[in-house]
């Protein structure tokens, strides 16, 4: 209970310990969490996704520069990926914003994915919460930069950032697909490259071309980040996203959605833990994939075998 009145008084280094708690799924953490949530949903969230390369480290950096200009207070949590031989990760977008580590009004989180997929680590839900508790008025969340598949930063996130840029084959085959619809505002990075313009206009196109829309929609912007071109009207940008959720209870909307989803990942999660901790004793599991493996049975009867000893049936419709 101490490090929880801690955080929510803002002290970064109980707040630092509670995140590394939670990383590393402390049994404490979960009681800290629930105590810290009544005080979450007041911080805007903005997620900036888009492939390797385009910039996202620094264009966070100067998102964040530009809102601590504004007397705001920003928490960022930077995903990075996880190696699938060591286990381990760089988390270099610490040292890309390492000018902002002494700014009692910013707050860096480097996270690897540790394996979980769509481009979010497990826990950046819940550390981004220890960040809302804590005070933040905006939080930055950057996703892993994996490509095509980043979809779940629109889920934990108010308003979504896609980040290309010009120069790379297709100029716009890392950001179509899944991620071209999640996108809120759409930035085209390094853009003085001169087929930056060329960019532009294919992501409008592509943007007048799907789906339509009602109420707000989906601007292209250019930025130069490493020399801070583009980054006011950005930040203007996304500050215009943020007035219109709460003129039209967005905001209320992607916070329900982003609880549903919360809701379900963590109960699939515990729910599967709990299945496998049932079936697993005395080599019960290793026998059973073992069988898969020997064609003895399949994997679908497998399943239903499973759910039938842990008490657990799928619908008739699945069987």
């Amino acid at each position: 209970m101490d490090l929880v009145q801690k955080t929510l008084q803002g002290d970064a280094r109980s707040a630092a310990r509670l995140m590394t708690m939670i990383e590393n799924g402390s049994p404490e953490a979960v009681s800290a969490l629930k105590s810290l949530y009544p005080h979450t949903g007041r911080a805007y969230v903005v997620g900036v996704t888009g492939p390797p390369g385009s910039g996202k480290s620094t264009l966070t950096d100067r998102i964040t520069e530009e809102l601590r200009r504004r007397d705001k207070t920003v928490g960022i949590v930077a995903v990075d990926p996880t190696s699938p031989f060591t286990g381990g990760a760089i988390l270099a977008d610490r040292i890309r914003m390492q000018r902002h580590s002494l700014d009692p009004g910013v707050f860096i989180r480097s996270m690897a994915t540790r394996g979980h997929l769509g481009g979010l680590a497990r826990a950046t839900n819940d550390v981004v919460d220890v960040l809302d508790a804590a005070g933040k008025d905006y939080i930055l969340i950057e996703t892993v930069g994996v490509g095509q598949d980043e979809v779940e930063v629109v889920r934990a996130a108010h308003t979504s950032v896609v980040v290309a840029v010009p120069g790379m084959g297709d100029d716009i085959q890392a950001i179509k697909a899944g991620v071209m619809e999640i996108g809120d505002l759409f930035v085209v990075n390094k853009a003085d490259r001169e087929s930056a313009d060329k960019t532009v206009m294919e992501i409008e196109m592509m943007l007048h071309l799907g789906k339509a829309t009602e109420g707000w929609q989906p601007r292209v912007l250019k930025t130069v980040a490493v020399k801070g071109e583009g980054v006011v009207e950005l930040t203007e940008a996304i500050l215009e996203h943020q007035a219109f959720l709460q003129k039209d209870e967005g905001r209320r909307q992607k916070w329900k959605e982003r609880s549903q989803w919360v809701f379900r990942e963590l109960l699939q999660e515990r729910v599967t833990a709990r299945v496998i901790e049932k079936v697993a004793g005395n080599g019960t599991l290793d026998r059973l994939i073992e069988r898969i493996a020997a064609r003895e049975t399949d994997p679908y009867s497998a399943v239903e075998e499973v759910l039938k000893k842990a008490g657990l049936r799928l619908p008739k419709r699945e069987t």
